[in-house]
């Protein structure tokens, strides 16, 4: 049989097609294969509904817990940053090149397998220092993973007094999905340093995505800051 191509599907043109009493069962159920595939094919270069989520803010702001509850009111999958620093940290200390290198050697392979899958979108949360190109050129190369799929993709950016960050960094929902932040001195004096060393929110107007929410979530649950974040983006 030959193959021809019709409306950007492909269509079989059977062995048969020029005798009296053709067997159309068999054609309808051929070309039915070949449309699905045809489907499936396109759906894998170009994903137009699926949504990648990113939620940024600085530590203990509330970005995990967030994305739990999000998680809880939509189809969305939450793939939060310490899922892969804890997979690594038992070998590898993430400040060292190794733990570094392996960390976003499996954040991207996720992105990747995520972007061309069926998911109807994922969740995925970061501390970005603005003040910093690197991070920058992290979160546009991220974003491009998806974007070059034809996903959707929607920014958060949380913020919160210091004050309560501390007392969110003691949590137990906290500490039971980081094994890295249970040593409390360790973490909030790490907390205490990067909030002096780095610019962990931006400026008015210096993130222009048009896909882009800041929340100050200082007394805001983490449920109703998810409602926000899904009103704003038709989640």
């Amino acid at each position: 049989m030959t193959f021809t191509k019709a409306s950007e599907k492909l269509v079989i043109k059977p062995f048969w097609v020029n005798k009296e009493e053709p067997p159309s069962n068999k054609t309808e159920a051929a070309e039915d294969t070949i449309s699905a595939a045809s489907t499936q094919l396109h759906h894998r270069t170009e994903n137009t509904h699926m949504k990648f989520i990113i939620i940024v803010g600085p530590q203990a702001v509330g970005k995990m817990t967030v994305g739990h509850e999000l998680e809880k009111m939509t189809d969305l999958k939450l793939f939060h940053n310490h899922l892969t620093i804890e997979l690594v940290q038992p070998f590898f200390d993430y400040g060292t090149p190794a733990g570094n290198r392996l960390v976003k050697l499996f954040r991207r392979e996720m992105f990747e397998e995520f972007a061309k899958s069926d998911m109807y979108g994922v969740i995925f949360t970061w501390v970005w220092a603005f003040d910093q190109q690197a991070d920058w050129d992290y979160v546009k190369e991220t974003t491009a993973i998806f974007e070059s799929k034809g996903v959707e993709v929607c920014m958060v950016e949380l913020q919160a007094d210091i004050e309560e960050r501390l007392e969110r960094n003691k949590s137990d929902h906290r500490l039971t999905h980081k094994a890295t932040k249970r040593d409390i001195e360790w973490s909030e004096a790490h907390l205490k340093e990067a909030a002096h060393k780095f610019r962990l929110n931006s400026l008015d107007g210096e993130v222009t995505n048009e896909n882009y929410i800041k929340i100050n979530n200082t007394n805001l649950s983490a449920a109703e800051t998810a409602k926000l974040i899904q009103q704003r983006f038709n989640l």
